[in-house]
């Protein structure tokens, strides 16, 4: 349990540099951001604990060795020594993914039934290409590096949200996109478009204090070095709910979005915090208190709808947001930079972001 090595959090690409910024406010080791996600190092219960509280993390991967090969021979030999069983157990069946990139070594499958030979026949552990636990080896530049998925199922999926709409916002890049807008829990959110609900819980979640792996199970508990006992005191220890003052809204012309939103927060445990109903965008209504912010996932006609139809739905939506939300911040994920000029609101444009086969942004005001 003291040994560390390298841990990777997964991110959407570009996004890399926020969720190193909340892995460092957690209190993780130097968190860097590479390509495609963040590299920390610990050992396994900073591994246990990034699967438990990070929101932005998509899986959490253990690098737990590397070696040198440069033919198939000597992938073998060297993977037959690797010593599988301090992480692996036996009656735990894997499957095992290979990648190939610039080395004498290119050929996936090949390199694939080397190391699935190697862990079947030392340490007798069964082979399934539908096993929920991941061995993951890259071959890049003949170094092999192997990693397990101790996240299991992605990240986003925190066990709360059964009932989703179209194209639905994933609670991972929903609180990356809120921390992104400045968000720390202590102020008041409102999403004039939520479908079922993701901003508003997610922002709730946060101003509770509640860690988003609360609810489900991981990879990491059907491994070798896994401490039933460690892992049962971690969640126990997790920080106490917060007192919040704070407000939630949450409203969207469909019914059935509404009762979705409903039924997740009450799914979640924070029923009490958010308030959903229907109501149209020109109907928007400022909540009583302090200002706060305003973030929203309109729809954009790639991903639903006819575009030439949506240009009244932002120009309504700015429109409101000026006239009654003066004070308040605006952020809003769209793949489309004509609609978001169309709202007519002083938005500056954050990088490009993979999401859901397309290219989105985030737009952002200062306080209107």
């Amino acid at each position: 349990m003291t040994t560390d090595f390298e841990i990777f959090l997964a991110a959407p690409p570009g996004l890399e540099a926020v969720l190193a910024d909340e892995a460092r406010e957690a209190g993780f080791a130097n968190p860097q951001p590479v390509a495609g996600g963040v590299t920390t190092t610990g050992g396994w219960p900073e591994v246990w604990r990034a699967n438990l509280y990070l929101r932005g993390a998509g899986r959490v991967l253990a690098r737990v060795g590397s070696f040198r090969a440069f033919h198939l021979a000597q992938l073998d030999k060297r993977s037959r020594k690797f010593d599988w069983a301090a992480f692996l157990r036996p009656d735990v069946p894997v499957r095992v993914d290979v990648t190939c990139r610039e080395s004498k070594i290119y050929h996936d499958r090949a390199a694939r039934q080397r190391v699935e030979t190697a862990i079947k026949e030392t340490l007798g552990a069964e082979i399934s290409a539908d096993a929920a636990l991941r061995v993951m080896v890259r071959i890049e530049d003949d170094l092999v590096t192997i990693s397990v998925d101790t996240s299991g199922e992605p990240l986003h999926r925190r066990g709360h949200k059964e009932a989703v709409g179209k194209a639905p916002m994933r609670e991972t890049l929903a609180a990356l996109f809120l921390r992104q807008c400045g968000y720390s829990g202590t102020e008041p959110v409102v999403d004039p478009m939520c479908g079922s609900g993701t901003f508003v819980l997610e922002a709730a979640e946060i101003a509770a204090g509640l860690m988003p792996g609360r609810s489900r199970a991981f990879a990491f508990e059907d491994l070798a070095s896994f401490d039933a006992s460690l892992w049962a005191d971690m969640k126990s220890a997790t920080p106490a709910r917060v007192d919040v003052t704070s407000g939630f809204y949450g409203s969207d012309r469909d019914d059935g979005a509404i009762r979705s939103s409903i039924a997740n927060a009450n799914r979640a445990g924070i029923s009490e915090l958010c308030h959903f109903h229907r109501a149209a965008v020109s109907d928007l209504q400022r909540p009583e208190g302090p200002a706060g912010l305003v973030i929203v996932n309109p729809p954009y006609g790639a991903r639903i709808g006819n575009r030439k139809l949506l240009f009244s739905l932002y120009g309504s939506l700015g429109k409101t947001l000026k006239e009654r939300f003066a004070g308040w911040r605006v952020g809003m994920v769209t793949s489309d930079a004509g609609l978001a000029k169309s709202a007519g609101l002083p938005f500056k444009s954050g990088p490009p972001i993979s999401f859901g086969g397309l290219k989105v942004k985030l737009y952002q005001t200062e306080a209107l």
